[in-house]
């Protein structure tokens, strides 16, 4: 649920729909079912775009219930490559958010791209010719060994320099990459 709420939405918001909805107790894909859509909308508010949101999780929750028993753990029993395509598949699922499903519920190695990703990586110079999802993720992906764990780690790295330091407006100053950032 958390990879489809935080799209386009700060973490301590989601943090908030993810509290609401487990007071709620509708933290399960057979709850959100349950649900009226107005309802689950109203749950997710805090995670911002609620009500495009909360048809998301619907149609993810469908997916999961009508092919797979509502069992993620049936759903992670693909191969990477099936999965990925199956999540891309449901609507509202875009790479980013199949790929975080993938690294981080299904401990899966693949490499999330993400707006801080690609401002880290294109102002130290390392941005791939072609400006794509694919193209920045097969930077790490032909790099790196395929482990989950270093990914994971090295995402969330990425994602706490580009909160904390590598703003749109970047504080320089402080950054420990700045001897090797030509910005």
């Amino acid at each position: 649920m958390g990879a489809i709420l935080t799209q386009a939405a700060a973490w301590i918001n989601v943090e908030q729909a993810i509290f609401n909805l487990k007071v709620a107790k509708a933290l399960t894909p057979a709850a959100l079912l349950e649900l009226p859509l107005n309802r689950l909308a109203d749950l997710i508010r805090p995670s911002g775009y609620y009500n495009a949101k909360a048809v998301k999780l619907r149609a993810f929750a469908e997916r999961l219930h009508s092919r797979y028993g509502g069992d993620l753990g049936r759903l992670f029993a693909l191969d990477t490559a099936a999965l990925r395509r199956e999540l891309l598949s449901i609507h509202g699922i875009g790479p980013e958010t199949a790929d975080s499903i993938i690294l981080y519920a299904a401990k899966r190695p693949t490499f999330v791209i993400d707006a801080y990703t690609r401002r880290i990586l294109s102002r130290l110079g390392l941005a791939p010719e072609t400006d794509s999802y694919h193209a920045f993720q097969a930077l790490f992906i032909q790099n790196l060994p395929l482990d989950e764990g270093p990914y994971n780690e090295y995402h969330a790295l990425l994602v706490r320099h580009g909160k904390e330091v590598c703003h749109r407006v970047p504080r320089c100053s402080g950054c420990c990459l700045r001897e090797l950032c030509p910005y």
